[in-house]
Order: structure tokens, then sequence, then C-alpha cells
């Protein structure tokens, strides 16, 4: 059945207008975005068979365009609206930690890292660089594994900070296995990383590990700092 057929108070749009978006299902949230279905199958049922073969947004959104045109009724076009609109909430989120103080809103991070991170299927670490109020200057990724880890230069991260003139940095990277535990190895590199950005006078405010399963894990807040 076509959503134009249901009831006008079960239909995703109607519903949002009245209740807003925070009470529709991601699948309703996603049928808004598709618009139309596929044959047999109406926009939620085609937004219910992305979430389910991609296992949620995160990977959907995190899907590369040769996956996402592989579902029927997806395609490039489609795929290039849906990267839109990720990068429109990355860019609204960075704009926010621009503006005012990044950790006066820690969610505004999180959400930010998980955007960029959570459904990547390689290893990849990425760093916020902040000025003296803590206000973002700049993201970006510094260096990219492979599914089990990742080298990290520390010569390399000195150098962006001081290219960035950063005064502090946000570190944080992804465990693509979907578990944000961090290992020992991640400690001991978080600590080098920390003692060598000090000669240079840039604090290490937090790393994250990112996961696609679990929030982000915070090592301020596990006292691993």
């Amino acid at each position: 059945m076509a959503i134009t057929d249901w009831p006008e108070d079960e239909r995703p749009r109607e519903r949002l207008l009245a209740q807003g978006a925070a009470s529709l299902s991601d699948g309703e949230l996603l049928a808004i975005f598709l618009r139309v279905g596929s044959r047999g199958k109406s926009a939620v049922d085609l937004a219910r068979e992305l979430l389910g073969r991609f296992g949620g947004l995160t990977r959907l959104f995190a899907a590369s365009q040769l996956d996402f045109s592989a579902v029927p009724g997806m395609g490039p076009a489609k795929y290039a609206q849906l990267q839109a609109v990720v990068e429109l909430a990355r860019r609204a989120l960075a704009e926010e930690m621009k503006h005012g103080i990044a950790f006066a809103s820690p969610g505004a991070v999180r959400d930010y890292l998980r955007l960029h991170l959570a459904g990547l299927q390689h290893e990849v670490f990425f760093a916020l660089w902040l000025d003296a109020q803590n206000r973002l200057i700049a993201s970006e990724e510094l260096f990219r594994g492979t599914l089990t880890q990742t080298s990290v230069y520390p010569r390399e991260v000195v150098k962006k900070a001081l290219y960035h003139n950063a005064a502090a940095v946000v570190l944080a990277h992804n465990h693509p296995s979907g578990v944000a535990e961090p290992s020992r190895a991640d400690e001991l590199l978080t600590a080098d990383l920390k003692q060598v950005l000090a000669l240079v006078e840039v604090r290490v405010l937090d790393h994250f590990i990112v996961a696609a399963q679990s929030p982000p894990l915070s090592f301020a807040e596990r006292g691993l700092l």
C-alpha cells in the first residue's frame, strides 16, 4: 500500500509536521528523504530494507556509492542527495564548535566524530585542533590504516599542531570491529602524544574511540589522560 493510501495521521510527513521529527522512527525519517518507494514497496518499506541491509543509519551514511546503488531503486542521484544531507549535518556541528566552546557542548563533539568515523571499514586517526578558548580551528584525518591498526607518527602530529597554531587538540580514532574499548597500545600512544605535544604547549583534552555499535568512549572520562 502506498503511503498516500495510509490514514493521514499515520503518514510520516504529516506526523513530523504535527509532532516534530523526534517522534518518527529511523525508517520513517529515511522514508521522508526517499519520498517514493519502488514497485510493490512503500517508501517506509524501502527505508526499512535499507536500514536492515546496512545495519543502521551509521553504516548507511558511510556506504560506498557502489554498495548503495546495488539496492534496487537506489542510484547515483539518491546517493548524492544522502551524502549532501550527511555533510550538512557535519558542517552544522563544526559550525557549532567553531562559534562556541567545543567542550561546553560535548554532545556536538561526539556527534561530529560519529558522523565522520563510526561507519568506516578502515581505521583512521583524527584530530580536532582547538584554539585557546577550545573553539574548533580545523578537523582532519591524520593517518589511515588497516582494519586492525594504524601507524601514527608523533612528529607528524606535532607538525600539524604547529601548522594550525593550535592550543589544544581532541584526538580520535575508530574501531571498525564495532567495540569502543581502548587497547594497551591505544593508551601508550595517547600518553606518548600527550608528552610530545606538551613540548610545544599543546594540550591533549581528550581521545575518543568511535565505533558503530556503541557511544564514543572518552579517555578523559575513563581517567586515562
